[in-house]
């Protein structure tokens, strides 16, 4: 098998992946438990993803010894992560990263002294099977010893302590480049829990057991390499579209409704329109949405006309008054998964504005094509950028496939194509009103009825498209490090 590398089309670049990589296990996933083999139309599904674009990752609690006798096509991964953590090995280099220490030679000697049998010594992992499991534990406890025990249905593996496939898979990604956000990953056992956990989308095989059945996002259909086929046709036809988890998960807070009760919007695939004029709470409100992105361990970058949101902790702020920050650098710095990035345009002319935010969200466009990433973009002042040599700028906008949040001082001033990609509608001060017969004439539908009572400090209009209910009263939970503009 080889691997195939597509460059990106503009198709892509309008319609970027949400997953950008499968993370796999092995046994009881891919090969089946009783053959421990993997069936050439499971091997060909994992060609055909590759051929897609997207990264394949290979997470198993087996050696590397072991994977080249039963799996030589091993190419066909991005990386393997070998050892239930602890080694990482690239298969286009052929060169291997030991994660873990070492085993301990104390506990291989006390386990052959206690008769343990079968007993496999890795690089990192020390390994038997059931039922010499409380021999291990009374072995690592008398030894004084701190190490990770994990169990994969039958068989038992000692690590060095919090090393597990969690661990491994976030080495693996780091080294590409990647987020677990844009990770979907399927498993049968019991350490296959940190796995699905750390990944976007976690699926259980049929064969798999009950308590990861639960914990996954969906349980497939169909067992071992089947139910590998069935994921690889979904991530390849719809990008998991179609088929959404069984509960949301990671969701976005924008604040509370008139109830009390949280008011969250998806991940992903959305448009987020707010409106209202300076000193009305649009900014806490954007920063509040902003921590709440990044708390979910999602990348975010603000394009910031006045400096407002460089009170976000943590974000790399590019640019200031008397500085203009360069295209060059916003990009290098989103390369890096864990970097939020603010760009304050305040160096940047009024008339050079809408040209520069333009380039920027090209070579954003293209990176989401690559990597999924930023997950989501607010773009500042949006009508001011629009009026002014905006036509690129439009034209970039009205391809954004989601992950977007508008800010602007009169929403209904705003292009009727700009507008129709809008999912939500946030609306603060007098204006919230105008603001949504425009967005509605947009959606087109009717202009909608407005809570009549004047919105307090603190308070906007929600409103999702396609919801029934109308707008509704939003409690703004406003960032703490954000003032009242």
């Amino acid at each position: 098998m080889s691997r195939v590398k597509l460059a990106a089309t503009l198709s892509d670049i309008r319609h970027p992946m949400r997953y950008i990589a499968l993370a796999v296990d092995y046994d009881g996933t891919l090969a089946a438990h009783s053959t421990g083999r993997v069936a050439p139309e499971t091997a060909h599904a994992l060609e055909r993803l590759a051929a897609s674009g997207r990264k394949v990752i290979l997470v198993t609690g087996r050696e590397l010894e072991d994977l080249f006798t039963v799996f030589p096509q091993l190419e066909v991964f991005d990386r393997v992560v070998a050892e239930n953590g602890a080694v990482l090995y690239t298969p286009q280099t052929r060169t291997r990263r030991t994660l873990g220490a070492a085993p301990s030679p104390e506990l291989v000697r006390e386990l052959q002294r206690r008769g343990v049998s079968p007993l496999s010594v890795g690089r990192s992992i020390v390994a038997t099977v059931h039922p010499h499991e409380t021999i291990v534990l009374e072995a690592i406890r008398d030894l004084g010893l701190e190490l990770n025990v994990i169990f994969n249905k039958g068989a038992v593996m000692i690590l060095p302590a919090s090393m597990n496939k969690a661990s491994g898979l976030a080495a693996a990604l780091a080294d590409l480049g990647l987020s677990p956000r844009n990770v979907a990953a399927i498993g049968d056992a019991e350490n296959d829990h940190a796995m699905l956990r750390i990944a976007e989308f976690g699926v259980a095989v049929a064969n798999a057991l009950p308590t990861l059945k639960q914990e996954a996002d969906r349980t497939s259909p169909h067992e071992n390499g089947r139910a590998v086929i069935d994921l690889v046709d979904d991530l390849i036809g719809h990008d998991l579209r179609a088929t959404p988890p069984r509960a949301p998960r990671r969701e976005i807070l924008l604040g509370k409704g008139a109830t009390g009760a949280d008011v969250r919007i998806p991940p992903a695939w959305v448009n987020v329109l707010v409106a209202g004029a300076p000193g009305g709470g649009r900014t806490a409100f954007a920063l509040a949405v902003l921590d709440g992105i990044a708390a979910e361990g999602y990348q975010f970058c603000a394009i910031d006309a006045a400096g407002d949101c460089t009170a976000v902790p943590g974000a790399l702020v590019l640019g200031a008054a008397g500085r203009a920050p360069a295209v060059a650098d916003v990009m290098k710095a989103l390369h890096k998964p864990d970097a939020n990035v603010v760009v304050n345009l305040g160096g940047v002319s009024l008339q050079s504005r809408a040209a520069f935010v333009a380039e920027l969200l090209g070579q954003m466009a293209e990176l989401r094509a690559q990597i999924g990433r930023p997950h989501w973009i607010l773009v500042d002042e949006l009508e001011q950028l629009l009026a002014d040599r905006g036509d690129a700028l439009r034209g970039s906008l009205v391809d954004a496939p989601g992950g977007m949040l508008y800010l602007t001082s009169h929403g209904n001033r705003l292009p009727a194509e700009v507008l129709a990609t809008v999912d939500w509608a946030v609306a603060l001060g007098d204006a919230a009103a105008a603001t949504l017969q425009g967005v509605a004439a947009s959606w087109g539908v009717a202009a909608p009825n407005v809570p009549n009572a004047a919105l307090g400090a603190g308070e906007a209009l929600g409103w999702r498209r396609g919801s029934e209910g109308g707008p509704f009263r939003l409690g703004i939970a406003a960032s703490p490090r954000a003032d009242a503009t």
